[in-house]
């Protein structure tokens, strides 16, 4: 079996935040979830992590549609999935979401080598609006600046 190459992507998070660290986590699924993630059918743009009393770190939001050749024993897509962290991580992380006001943002949704799902979170800081036109105006320099380059190389 050939397993093509699953990577999904939040796209908006790199706009709406300002990335301060990042982590690699593994993600607890169940067995209909990871099938649809290999699909493909995952979105994690509306999603976001949080701690429970516990102090384990869920991610919220993340969007795993329906397996479709399950039958009715099939996952909620909506659910909070756990994330699997070292205990000095999540204390790490948690210290510094309660202290700073910081935020965790899934980026990256991806399998491994070996087959497992692996999810890239970041610990951000939200970018005020100046910030994001900033960027957008950065973006559209270096687009004009690469056509003068082609247009120049013709």
């Amino acid at each position: 079996m050939v397993q093509k190459n699953i990577n999904i992507k939040n796209k908006k998070a790199k706009f709406e935040y300002e990335f301060i660290d990042t982590y690699v986590t593994g993600i607890v699924l169940a067995g209909t979830e990871i099938k649809s993630v290999r699909e493909g059918k995952a979105s994690i743009t509306q999603s976001f992590c949080e701690f429970n009393e516990r102090g384990e770190l869920f991610v919220i939001n993340m969007q795993i549609d329906e397996y479709s050749h399950a039958s009715h024993f099939n996952h909620k897509p909506k659910a909070e999935r756990k994330l699997l962290m070292n205990k000095r991580e999540l204390i790490k992380l948690r210290k510094e979401v309660t202290t700073s006001g910081f935020t965790i943002v899934p980026i990256n949704l991806f399998i491994n080598d070996r087959g497992l799902a692996k999810l890239k979170i970041a610990l951000a800081k939200g970018k005020k609006l100046y910030d994001k036109r900033e960027t957008l105006k950065d973006r559209d320099n270096k687009r004009d600046l690469s056509r003068i380059k082609k247009s120049f190389n013709n």
